[in-house]
């Protein structure tokens, strides 16, 4: 199956914008035109201050790529961030990132994103035994904390999903759904629309520092700034004078179907919320606006399981919901991950004024919107305390090759079952 991109076919917020062919002098400059990259563009340049954005196209990486869920918090347990990171910067991180709806949806409306963004919160539902320990154990730890969720009994969860699969579910009502690229292009638009500049078909090929400014050279010009955030993620090429970050890279793909006619949408999600299951391969599945059906799992499209991969997907999707078991697959396409040892992201200081920013670890439009403001704010007024996790020197995240290849035969193994 060839591979097509929901998200490209259908998207509203795609204005494109120039390569950059000049040398420009800017505030801030910013390698990477994602979320947390166009995020930290607004901040800026809300404050008045000069950007300059370069990138090979706006959303081309896991923001353009994603199933489009607006979650809360981290994969992780919250007890489990606190004890990796110490309790007073867990809590720091756990609180932060539990409002990265409120702040995704707040942008949306305010900068009239048109991304289809649907907060009827996400459901993640319990695909076991084990899975439905798991969400209770959640529930728990997110409950104590303040967070306002519903647990929900079989009965429940089949009524709000349409399937009969699952023993469980957490519902998080402030959570939601959104077209990943369009909010990623929204957000580029409106940090244009503030006086930030930004460049497609314009990738770095060289940063340093010298005389108390960043110097980033492309192929056909150059930035010179004050400040300097790298925000690639999982998809940083390399940079002469940057050392590459370090993440375990993993593939997760989506297929989707044409839109389902009326008689069958309505049996499905029919209150709209995105989901996701337990499984330690996990799946996640929802509706768009138009009542596409969108199901993805752990998988490279790219690789020669590809079609072991989506050949899982139309059973799975049968599995769940019998109803679709002769539906057809109209789109499919997949993206990077990137993944640290602790699933916890990374800040790593490059030099005075400089920051590196990755490994969301699958959860990266909260986080990754919530981190690029913050990292703005740092900036602006040069204290790290705004950071929502403590910068590092270096992050060394070691066997990365060998953990990459064993998530892919992993999730190879398990869709053949």
């Amino acid at each position: 199956m060839k591979q097509k991109n929901l998200w490209h076919e259908s998207s509203k917020e795609n204005i494109g914008f120039e390569p950059l062919k000049d040398s420009v002098v800017s505030d801030l400059a910013i390698i990477g035109g994602g979320y947390t990259g166009c995020s930290a563009a607004l901040a800026t340049a809300k404050k008045g201050l000069s950007v300059a954005l370069i990138d090979q196209k706006i959303g081309y990486g896991g923001s353009g790529r994603n199933v489009g869920l607006v979650n809360a918090g981290l994969w992780l347990h919250p007890k489990k961030v606190e004890k990796i990171l110490g309790l007073e910067a867990g809590v720091k991180l756990n609180n932060a990132l539990a409002n990265a709806p409120d702040l995704v949806f707040g942008l949306i409306n305010e900068n009239e994103i048109n991304c289809s963004a649907n907060r009827s919160g996400t459901l993640h539902c319990a695909h076991s035994q084990k899975g439905l320990v798991d969400i209770e154990l959640r529930f728990k730890q997110l409950s104590e904390r303040g967070a306002e969720l519903e647990l929900l009994d079989r009965n429940e969860t089949q009524q709000r999903t349409g399937s009969s699969s699952f023993f469980s579910s957490l519902l998080n009502k402030k959570a939601g759904t959104i077209n990943p690229l369009d909010y990623c292009q929204g957000l580029a638009r409106a940090a244009h629309s503030q006086g930030a500049s930004i460049y497609e078909s314009t990738l770095a090929t060289k940063v340093q520092s010298s005389n108390n400014h960043w110097m980033v050279e492309t192929s056909q010009g150059s930035i010179k700034a004050k400040m300097l955030l790298i925000a690639t993620n999982a998809y940083q090429q390399p940079i002469t004078g940057i050392k590459s970050s370090e993440y375990t890279s993993v593939q997760y793909f989506q297929v989707a179907t044409e839109p389902l006619p009326e008689e069958i949408s309505k049996m499905i999600l029919p209150n709209g919320e995105g989901c996701w299951d337990t499984a330690s391969v996990m799946s996640s599945f929802r509706l768009d606006e138009s009542n596409r059906f969108i199901i993805g799992g752990v998988g490279n499209l790219d690789h020669i399981a590809s079609k072991i991969h989506t050949k899982w997907a139309k059973r799975k999707m049968g599995s769940l919901f019998p109803i679709l078991k002769n539906i057809p697959i109209k789109y499919s396409w997949h993206g990077r991950i990137a993944m640290t040892n602790s699933h916890i992201p990374k800040i790593v200081k490059l030099g005075d004024n400089a920051y590196s920013i990755y490994g969301y670890s699958g959860r990266g439009i909260g986080p990754g919107t919530y981190f690029g403001k913050a990292v703005a704010e740092c900036l602006l007024n040069n204290d790290e305390d705004y950071l929502p996790v403590s910068p590092v020197n270096h992050n060394q995240e070691l066997f990365r090759s060998i953990k990459s290849k064993a998530f892919e035969l992993g999730a190879t193994a398990r869709h053949l079952l």
